[in-house]
């Protein structure tokens, strides 16, 4: 706990210098603009850190005040209190993480690396304040003599766990070195982030002539024209999408060696070191909370419940996958023939593709324009199955010129909130692909959601349209399930808008299916030079194809979740010092040692693991993929896109954010347990 002085001390520390001068700082205040939105127009480098650093002194006074409160404690002068705290610094935090991840700079990386240990030692000052902890647990002892709601009782809860794995029961010596390792681990993880970002920026790779890039359209390859060359760049995944039709085998390995090798160069951007330090920190947390393993301590709150289950489902799933990727390349050497590699694999299966199904992605491009996937697809799936509808804001802005706002209503035309996508990437924008609550629901405070999906689309050259792969229109849907799942949340408290990791993909996997149901495909696959729809026979093709390499989809995907959890089940005594050496044992263990098809990440690119909040959780995807596969089932069983079922999903699940167990709000929806017979036929894996 602080004392009064020690706080005073802190504040003047934290205060040194003109940081909360600062009046014209746009992040001090609320947003003036509609919803909130944050006014990215105006905020500037400079304004993050004052707004941050004011945010968590002032915080710190708002626990200050609960925990020396003389009142007995209640759930408003405590719970609610807390829940109520903070509002400068979740504000500014919050805008700082969404231009970190999406238009950084050097001194934006430099503040981040900066700030990484002090806001671990922010959250540390909450959970293991004792006096404030005392009320919280004292409130929790006695939480069904107390008269609560549902929801207030589920947030009691909640905090109470949240305190005990944060330390709040530690000695006193165990919670200094918690806090040692949590600072520790926050600027690694920075450090991570920053040199994965680097690195995949300086890993292009450069080609001498136009021929030696045959296959590639003729877009491409003037966006990758430089300086007499060509350079073909990067993203963060181990798979590269220039390998499904670059047709020169030599330029195909090189993309694969540079994709793969990032990380382990031995240059100012390697990861080895930060990967095993990180590990080795996380390993010793665990330990001090009363875990085997970190991995055992982050499965303890999801709804997998345990590392043995995890483990069994990756044993069960492995061969099947492995079998199926091995059949198929197979088929692809009978193709090429010769033994394919890691950089052949996209190539040669786009031509089995060609001969199995009399298609390939180029033929499905052309209508596939960004805008009309959008607004007749994305939007248009939405609009039939929940009523919502969409109003371009033109009038507002994001961070970048390219962003899409739209301000979205409930059918009977009240406001829902808003939504940004932010689509093409960016040398200072972090790869893949994902979905950020810029403004999080709260009927406490009465915000609504702003809620923004960011992708990685190559932007083509000025004047030409961007037309979508058939991977990111996919992308597109599920990203915007994430915010959907946001922008239905109706809950009384922001910390109840989270789910489980491990349940939290689950409602964007399932807005995947509207993808390539008839009705929605025939309204937003239009070519966009002749404006006529697909012809039936492609879009017949689609479906026939659409599990199509499922075996190295699912080992891709599957060899990268089983690097996670070898790493984070490990204990302190048992970390090694040869990153690739302990890969290739992991995958061995599980017959995932297939080099044509390497994981989807490995383990020094790896920033879902490393970075932003995945650590022992990658297996979530395939995890959420039983109850998306049982859901899609419903639905298909139930009529499909039909508005009574679109408001069962919302009604019953998409609003409930984490105001009851994941898995039971799964029940209430469904009427009984998922049936993971559904992802074995999607996956091939019976």
């Amino acid at each position: 706990m602080h004392t009064r002085a020690g706080l005073t001390a802190l504040m003047l520390t934290i205060l040194s210098g003109d940081a909360i001068a600062q009046t014209n700082n746009p992040l001090l205040t609320e947003s003036p603009l509609p919803y909130h939105l944050p006014p990215f127009e105006q905020i500037k480098d400079e304004h993050y850190q004052p707004a941050i650093e004011q945010g968590m002194v002032e915080q710190i006074a708002e626990w200050e005040k609960i925990a020396n409160n003389r009142e007995a404690p209640t759930f408003e002068n405590t719970v609610e209190a807390l829940q109520r705290s903070g509002v400068l610094f979740e504000r500014a935090l919050r805008a700082f993480r969404i231009i970190r991840s999406s238009l950084t700079n050097p001194a934006l990386q430099k503040l981040d690396a900066e700030l990484a240990p002090r806001l671990a030692a922010h959250t540390d000052a909450m959970f293991m304040n004792a006096p404030l902890f005392a009320r919280i647990e004292g409130l929790y002892e006695k939480r069904d003599s107390l008269g609560l709601d549902a929801e207030s009782k589920q947030l009691l809860r909640l905090y109470y766990l949240d305190f005990v794995r944060g330390g709040a029961k530690l000695s006193v010596s165990d919670k200094a070195r918690m806090r040692e390792l949590n600072s520790a681990i926050a600027k690694l993880s920075a450090q991570f982030r920053r040199n994965a970002l680097s690195e995949v920026n300086a890993s292009q790779v450069i080609v001498e002539t136009r021929d030696e890039l045959k296959g590639w359209s003729d877009a491409a390859i003037q966006a990758a024209a430089q300086d007499g060359k060509y350079a073909i760049r990067l993203t963060n995944t181990s798979g590269q999408p220039p390998l499904t039709v670059l047709e020169n085998a030599d330029v195909r390995k090189r993309v694969m060696e540079a994709s793969l090798s990032r990380g382990m160069r031995g240059n100012e951007f390697d990861n080895r070191a930060v990967v095993l330090s990180i590990v080795r920190k996380r390993a010793e947390l665990a330990n001090l909370l009363g875990f085997a393993n970190f991995a055992a301590y982050q499965l303890a709150d999801q709804t997998a419940g345990s590392v043995d289950a995890v483990n069994k489902m990756l044993a069960r799933m492995a061969p099947a996958a492995v079998a199926n990727a091995r059949k198929e390349a197979t088929e692809l050497q009978a193709v090429a023939g010769r033994a394919i590699g890691a950089g052949d694999w996209a190539f040669y299966s786009e031509q089995v593709r060609r001969t199995k199904y009399a298609f390939d992605g180029s033929q499905v491009r052309p209508y596939f324009e960004i805008r009309r996937v959008l607004v007749d697809g994305v939007f248009y799936a939405a609009t039939k199955l929940y009523g919502i509808t969409f109003k371009e804001r033109k009038d507002l802005k994001g961070y970048s010129p390219d962003m899409y706002v739209f301000e979205v209503f409930n059918e009977d035309g009240s406001p829902l909130g808003l939504f940004l996508g932010d689509f093409y990437a960016r040398p200072n924008k972090q790869g893949g692909a994902w979905a950020n609550a810029y403004v999080p629901q709260s009927t406490l405070t009465g915000d609504k959601t702003v809620s923004g999906i960011h992708l990685n689309v190559p932007k083509p050259p000025e004047g030409q349209p961007t037309l979508l792969t058939h991977d990111e229109v996919e992308t597109m849907f599920h990203e915007f399930g994430h915010a959907l799942h946001s922008l239905f949340s109706d809950v009384k408290y922001t910390r109840l808008s989270r789910v489980p990791r491990d349940f939290v993909e689950f409602p964007s996997q399932v807005n995947e299916m509207w993808m390539t149901w008839p009705e929605v495909l025939r309204h937003f696959a239009v070519h966009h030079e002749t404006g006529k729809p697909m012809p039936k026979e492609l879009l017949e093709k689609i479906q026939a194809a659409e599990n199509f390499n499922q075996g190295f989809k699912t080992t891709e995907y599957l060899a990268a979740t089983v690097l996670d959890q070898a790493w984070h089940q490990l204990k302190t005594t048992e970390i090694p010092d040869d990153v690739a050496a302990f890969e290739a044992s992991a995958l061995k263990k599980y017959g995932l040692d297939f080099a044509a098809v390497p994981p989807r990440y490995r383990s020094t690119y790896f920033s879902h693991v490393y970075s932003y909040g995945y650590e022992a959780g990658y297996y979530s995807y395939i995890w959420s993929e039983i109850l998306d596969a049982d859901t899609v089932e419903w639905f298909k069983q139930n009529g499909g896109l039909k508005r009574a079922n679109g408001d069962r999903f919302r009604k019953a699940l998409l609003s409930r954010g984490g105001t009851k167990d994941a898995m039971q709000l799964y029940r209430d929806f469904r009427g009984a347990e998922p049936d993971p017979v559904h992802l074995m036929k999607r996956r091939g894996l019976q």
